[in-house]
């Protein structure tokens, strides 16, 4: 009965307050701890494809990219498993709308071998993310005592004034055109996350079980405490 009890203590606890995420704003990520991120979702490019000419010239702008970064960056892959269910209602829209009978048979022969081929091969999507923070009180590091501090009481560290928001998303939106403007060198198209599409990534990181069953709707439709 105690060990229930305690358990059932634990659930009730705010899965927030074990996130290092804060809030997500004007497409922009705000930890805990006061600092910034961007997201950048980029294309792809297949080097094995290229020639031996165009693989030099891929890995020498590569090198000229990073060598211009004058602030660090994530990049990270997520693999996901793909996801036809939008694919896959367009197709039973077409299949609704036909009145020529072989082309219906025709449809749900194609809707069955494209649900069979994804469920027994197990195809997985890869997606790019270049992450750029930035870190106003890099210079302001508390000591050990002030950062356990936070991990009770986080909403004290992350609420940052409207003036001073602004200021930093402007410089977090500097390092973004950099970003963008240099690794379009190596024919990389790299659009920023808006705020709906963070939430549905964090959401997918974070849940990836029930992301699979249960869609994340329109953030403008939520209700958050």
């Amino acid at each position: 009965m105690q060990s229930a009890k305690l358990a059932g203590n634990k659930i009730s606890q705010s899965t927030q307050l074990f996130l290092d995420i804060a809030e997500i704003k004007a497409d922009t990520v705000i930890m805990k701890d006061g600092t910034l991120r961007a997201v950048l979702m980029t294309s792809s490019v297949n080097f094995a494809l290229k020639s031996e000419d165009e693989q030099r010239a891929l890995v020498s702008s590569y090198v000229t990219f990073l060598n211009y970064l004058n602030f660090p960056i994530q990049i990270a892959i997520q693999s996901r498993k793909l996801d036809i269910e939008h694919y896959m209602g367009k197709i039973e829209e077409s299949e609704r709308t036909l009145t020529n009978e072989l082309l219906k048979r025709q449809i749900v022969d194609y809707k069955r071998f494209v649900k069979e081929l994804v469920e027994m091969n197990n195809i997985m999507t890869k997606n790019i993310f270049i992450v750029i923070p930035y870190s106003p009180l890099e210079s302001k590091k508390g000591g050990f005592w002030a950062k356990l501090a936070s991990v009770f009481t986080p909403a004290r560290v992350i609420r940052l004034k409207q003036e001073m928001f602004d200021k930093y998303s402007h410089e977090l939106e500097m390092r973004v055109n950099h970003v963008v403007m240099n690794i379009a060198a190596l024919g990389i198209t790299a659009p920023r996350l808006d705020t709906q599409s963070l939430i549905e990534l964090y959401y997918n990181v974070y849940n990836p079980a029930i992301a699979q069953y249960q869609k994340l709707g329109n953030i403008e439709k939520l209700m958050v405490e």
